[in-house]
């Protein structure tokens, strides 16, 4: 019997095929329709195809089914695209009673299930390649929510699913690094199925990470694979390719609970990022799940170097958004733990920027005036590191070296770095009369704390033992424990003394800095009497 070849198909401009529209057309319901719509006596047709899913494999292998009087083997290997281009050519007629190709792989999808695991690989691995398709969706959802059950109920760890498998090596990810083999070889209850899904793209990847977490899924997990696929992919693949990973990798870090991300990695996964220019969304999604805890880092971690094509050093800015978003939630939020430890860990950041040349006076002080007078109980640390800058740049006008000067909390100077600034003469004037200032309020202070503890010694009362209803002595009135009170009484006067003397001093330095100061100007400024 002569074959009748009157009907021209081009597939997505790949192949052309010819073939009979008599069998071709009963079995599809796309084409029936076409040719039911077409009018005319032309003996030849042609039909283009732009989107066919799967291309000129597929519609060679549905035409296969179509001459072969309906029949075919549906397995895992072919399943995706028989499904895809079923729905695609509307083959959902049966023909001579037997069963139409939509009916056959809906059925056998129903069973994916109890397929084996690389079965699973290897047909999400196909549902992936026809991710353009809209017509492929159907089966790539069965596909990954079957993954992801056997993901949640298998904990089989050994033999490892990514090597035991013969069959499966076709769709195997093999990756070189320390620390993938390093996992590899670990191949623990929890990540053993890290490896396999290498294999795919970041589109699919997140589809995946979406579904964990709607099934309650371990974020520390979840997270742990993210960078293990981050870290897997960028060895690899153009700067385009890599970026793409680092922003689907940071994209679904976030929706995670960031408590259960690893802060070390978030660091390592910056440090990609700043190279590959990624999106602002997923840069400000990173630097807030880094500022939120920011309790953990050290310097080496701040120490980021500034972007190409800048004078200064160190990236100050964005130290300067992590700790906006260290702040986000408000000082209530934040416990005073954490926060002396981001304003230690900022101390030591501000003292490495400090001698940097190109540091603008604005930068410098937003670095210092980030945290809350609250979170330090020491500005001896900010007084050095403005000493340094100060030093470094002599070309600061009075005005700006004024403002920076803002960020010192004088009253929480120690006596001996208020000794030193008034002897300081890159500081301002009016910053060493308010460190005297600060000294001679805690000078009184201590003066009226130490007279109120000699008053009460020297009281009458204050060696009687009174006797409580019980019968028990007041131990706070104890001779021990006046003892006690006049060793303090003794130490505090002590330090009145050096208070007074450090006043004193200071005071003399200020008087000997405003003369030379106001030596070139007619009406000379007298120095107000501080201390009494």
């Amino acid at each position: 019997m002569a074959v009748c070849c009157d009907l021209e198909v081009d597939v997505n401009g790949e192949e052309t095929f010819m073939v009979d529209k008599k069998v071709i057309a009963p079995y599809c319901g796309r084409l029936s329709k076409l040719f039911g719509k077409s009018t005319g006596s032309a003996r030849n047709l042609k039909v283009i195809f732009n989107d066919f899913p799967g291309g000129a494999e597929n519609f060679e292998l549905l035409s296969r089914f179509c001459y072969n009087n309906g029949r075919i083997d549906v397995t895992p290997s072919n399943i995706s695209f028989l499904h895809s281009g079923s729905l695609f050519m509307e083959m959902n007629s049966s023909v001579s009673g037997t069963p139409n190709l939509l009916e056959e792989t809906e059925k056998s999808l129903k069973g994916m299930n109890f397929w084996a695991w690389s079965e699973l690989l290897i047909t999400i691995k196909q549902c992936q390649d026809l991710l353009p398709f809209p017509s492929s969706s159907g089966s790539l959802e069965k596909c990954v929510d079957s993954l992801i059950g056997r993901m949640a109920t298998s904990s089989e760890p050994s033999p490892c699913p990514s090597t035991s498998s013969p069959d499966s090596s076709g769709v195997r990810f093999s990756c070189d690094t320390g620390s993938t083999e390093s996992l590899k070889n670990s191949c623990s209850r929890a990540t053993w199925w890290f490896e396999d899904l290498l294999v795919l793209s970041t589109n699919l990847v997140e589809m995946v990470i979406k579904s964990m977490v709607l099934r309650k899924f371990d974020h520390s997990i979840i997270s742990r694979f993210l960078f293990y696929y981050q870290k897997s992919k960028c060895y690899t693949g153009t700067p385009d390719e890599k970026r793409n990973v680092v922003e689907t990798v940071i994209d679904m870090l976030y929706i995670l609970h960031w408590n259960s991300v690893s802060f070390k990695s978030l660091f390592g996964i910056l440090r990609v990022s700043l190279n590959l220019n990624i999106r602002k969304c997923s840069r400000t999604k990173l630097e807030c799940m880094i500022g939120s805890q920011m309790d953990q880092a050290t310097l080496d971690n701040m120490l980021i170097p500034s972007p190409y094509g800048t004078n200064y050093l160190y990236n100050v800015n964005l130290v300067l958004r992590f700790l906006k978003a260290f702040l986000h939630g408000g000082i209530s939020q934040t416990s005073p733990t954490q926060l002396r430890k981001v304003a230690s860990l900022m101390d030591l950041y501000i003292a490495e920027v400090a001698p940097d040349p190109c540091l603008k006076a604005s930068k410098f002080l937003a670095l210092t005036m980030a945290l809350p007078d609250s979170a330090r109980d020491s500005y001896d640390r900010i007084y050095r590191a403005t000493d340094m800058y100060l030093q470094v740049h002599t070309g600061l006008s009075e005005e700006e070296k004024m403002k920076i000067c803002c960020a010192l909390n004088y009253e929480k100077l120690s006596s001996e770095a208020c000794t030193h600034l008034s002897q300081n003469r890159k500081f301002p004037s009016t910053s060493a009369v308010q460190a005297l200032m600060s000294q001679q309020i805690k000078l009184k202070s201590l003066v009226k704390a130490t007279n109120k503890t000699k008053s009460y010694i020297d009281s009458p009362h204050s060696g009687v033992i009174e006797i409580g209803r019980k019968g028990k002595k007041n131990e706070s009135d104890s001779p021990t424990n006046n003892e006690k009170l006049r060793a303090h009484l003794q130490g505090m006067q002590w330090r009145v003394t050096e208070l007074e003397k450090i006043c004193l001093k200071m005071q003399t330095q200020m008087t000997k800095i405003m003369k030379s100061r106001v030596s070139g100007h007619s009406t000379p400024r007298s120095l107000p009497k501080l201390c009494s």
